[in-house]
């Protein structure tokens, strides 16, 4: 790991707390907390060419973003790592851009594959990219992202029992674990009890990354889920973070989910985030 890349987590939450405070609009909460799994995806894992877009992802890695409210977090990783212009993240939920609140295919950004947002349908989707690259003889992985409070969804389920009973083994579908959604706790609002095991329980291998908020633990993280595609399972990796990671009175607290920063509030965020790399 490069030290450019240990600089990008402060950078990009920058941008995050920046894009949403700009229109006081979006969902900063679950994309300060998965800042770590998108640096470690796009600049260490995913084998795909930023300049070289290809919307049919032919011998490429494909990540879908399943939870789509997470835009910021996810805008910003691509701008930085090239997809598009790091200044067009000042058109974030503006009329006219691009940047929708939620991912869409209708403006051709460089980077989103499919809209989303409509929670638990990304795996459904991913499944059937991975068994096409599987009839096209494409070595190349499917990566997605999900919310924890996103596998409240029933088609979640069709598609991980799916995904076991198919072997589909080149599918690695990550969940942001954070026990926090709109509404309140994920304990509380409709708990999943022993997730690994319900994997499991599926045919699914499971890798447990404890700390998904440490970089370095990611990357290794992810590396593993890599070498055990091609053995017949799909494999989750469950991500353990904390909503509003890096900013002191955002961190931990579901409140933050969808909710802007004041002024005041900004200035204390970007207080606490060195600008590294330069804001756009």
């Amino acid at each position: 790991m490069t030290q450019d890349i240990k600089k990008l987590p402060s950078q990009i939450r920058r941008d995050i707390v920046r894009m949403v405070h700009d229109v006081q609009s979006g969902h900063p909460g679950g994309s300060l907390g998965t800042v770590e799994f998108f640096t470690a995806l796009f600049f260490e894992i995913l084998e795909a060419d930023p300049k070289n877009f290809k919307v049919n992802s032919t011998g490429e890695d494909v990540f879908l973003l399943s939870n789509g409210h997470i835009t910021p977090v996810y805008y910003s990783t691509l701008a930085r790592r090239g997809y598009f212009e790091v200044k067009e993240l000042s058109e974030f939920r503006k009329l006219g851009s691009r940047l929708q609140g939620h991912p869409s295919v209708h403006d051709g950004l460089p980077g989103i594959r499919i809209a989303s947002g409509s929670l638990g349908q990304g795996m459904s989707v991913a499944l059937g990219v991975a068994q096409g690259k599987k009839l096209n003889n494409d070595k190349h992985l499917v990566y997605t992202l999900h919310g924890d409070g996103e596998l409240q969804e029933g088609q979640i389920w069709e598609a991980v029992l799916y995904a076991g009973a198919k072997g589909v083994d080149n599918l690695i579908s990550t969940i942001d674990y954070n026990n926090a959604q709109i509404d309140g706790t994920v304990d509380d609002v409709l708990s999943l009890g022993d997730l690994k095991a319900k994997f499991e329980a599926f045919n699914w291998e499971v890798v447990d990354v404890k700390n998904g908020n440490d970089l370095d633990e990611v990357i290794q993280g992810l590396k593993k889920a890599k070498s055990l595609t091609g053995k017949g399972k799909p494999i989750v990796v469950l991500l353990h973070t904390l909503m509003g990671y890096g900013i002191d009175f955002m961190q931990g607290d579901y409140h933050w989910h969808g909710k802007p920063l004041n002024d005041e509030q900004l200035e204390k965020a970007l207080a606490q985030l060195p600008e590294t790399l330069g804001d756009y």
